[in-house]
């Protein structure tokens, strides 16, 4: 699933095979962009922020994009057959002479003024990938609601930008804290801060994540999707649950032996 170091990927790949040359061809297929058409102007850049994508193209102008859970960019070679879905999926084409990027299944397609941006990602907190990162401010975002769980927060994209469930799970797990747990008693919170940066740094060039140092497919990851299978520092299995608000519900994974909830310090004096 697309995290803030999958969508940093798909950025340079994007600006790898757009940024230069005039667009030859544009099909956005959402009704409300249906009647535009870039062709002619030139993509200046691609980037990230977070989990957004910024396509910007000549004359103040950027297509925003979010993958959210299955959305996808790919790109292909002059005649290559396109392979990411049904037609039907399609909702973006742009192309160039060599290369045409298509937007599959993506649920958020929209054309700002590259001046109204911040419409699409001003609510965002630090960018983990990103120029604008500040580690004490994504501290303090975090820690301005003490009794949030620390798994909520460490999702919530305006506390740091570019964390998914995958680095919720596996910074809980390596950090051995419950999910649940009220993100104002979790011990020197600024460790999630730091290994959270470090996590998305290593993987952002790699092709499979890995937070555990192995290369085996089966235990790239501590606790994420590993359900009922044995805890890889333990050996306890692994549990499951949904947590969130309503709606907005996310499958958490975590080991209850190496995540024990700390003793209640109890009303300060």
């Amino acid at each position: 699933m697309p995290e803030g170091d999958t969508v940093w990927q798909t950025a340079r790949r994007l600006d790898d095979a757009l940024a230069g040359p005039p667009l030859t061809g544009c099909d956005l297929r959402v009704p409300r962009l249906a009647t535009v058409d870039l062709t002619g102007r030139r993509v200046l850049e691609v980037v990230a922020r977070g989990k957004h994508l910024l396509t910007r193209v000549e004359g103040g102008l950027t297509l925003h994009s979010h993958l959210r859970m299955d959305g996808a960019w790919l790109v292909y070679g002059h005649g290559e057959r396109w392979r990411g879905g049904p037609h039907h999926q399609i909702r973006a084409v742009l192309a160039t002479a060599e290369r045409t990027a298509v937007g599959y299944r993506l649920p958020v397609l929209e054309l700002l003024r590259t001046a109204d941006e911040d419409r699409a990602v001003g609510h965002l907190g630090p960018d983990l990938l990103g120029p604008d990162w500040d580690p004490d401010e994504a501290l303090g975002r975090l820690l301005a609601d003490p009794s949030r769980p620390v798994g909520e927060a460490l999702l919530d994209q305006r506390n740091l930008a570019g964390i998914g469930n995958v680095y919720t799970c596996e910074l809980c797990f390596v950090l051995r804290v419950p999910p649940w747990l009220p993100i104002g008693r979790v011990p020197s919170p600024e460790r999630l801060v730091d290994l959270a940066k470090r996590l998305l740094e290593a993987n952002r060039t790699r092709r499979a994540r890995v937070t555990t140092a192995q290369a085996r497919p089966d235990r790239r990851l501590w606790v994420y999707g590993r359900a009922g299978r044995p805890c890889l520092r333990c050996g306890t299995p692994v549990r499951a649950a949904d947590q969130g608000r309503a709606g907005q519900e996310r499958t958490t994974f975590w080991c209850p032996v190496c995540q024990p909830e700390p003793p209640d310090p109890g009303p300060s004096q």
